[in-house]
């Protein structure tokens, strides 16, 4: 998994409406990134939900907000629409970014081995370098942790 310090890459990744983002097109701006395993999951929903609930005061500290997975653009415009979503999930379903931010790979889910998104939040300044990484992010817990992060 990335660490603090790390200068990230630039990517590149669609958004519900087919929309190519940069991830260079943010700089000059504080970004969070999260990834998160599934569209309309339980623990998805709880944690996109309270990132819409929080997206005002994150505006207003001037925060992109980007989440990640690998559902298809089509998944993410239900997801935002039905939850009311402000803010862009991305679709990244060649897990190519999540494999480089080390938010893909085997994982312990309810005690079994699998692969896939590993829950994980990463915080990065105005010139996209990472300042906080939250490796195992809890779906209930994790907007909260961000915003208090951010707001020192």
């Amino acid at each position: 998994m990335l660490e603090v310090g790390t200068k990230v890459k630039d990517f590149s990744l669609k958004d519900a409406l087919g929309h190519t983002h940069t991830l260079s097109k943010y700089l000059g701006k504080k970004v969070v990134i999260y990834f998160y395993p599934e569209d309309d999951s339980p623990g998805c929903t709880t944690q996109a939900c309270t990132f819409r609930d929080l997206e005002p005061e994150l505006k207003q500290l001037n925060v992109v907000l980007l989440g990640i997975s690998p559902d298809s653009v089509e998944s993410h415009q239900a997801f935002q629409t039905k939850y009311g979503l402000p803010f862009t999930l991305l679709s990244d379903p060649d897990h190519e970014v999540a494999t480089y931010f080390g938010s893909y790979g085997t994982k312990n889910m309810y005690g079994k081995m699998v692969v896939g998104i590993i829950r994980s939040t990463f915080i990065l300044d105005e010139k996209g370098v990472i300042e906080k990484v939250f490796k195992r992010a809890s779906a209930k817990t994790n907007a909260e942790s961000v915003l208090a992060y951010l707001k020192g």
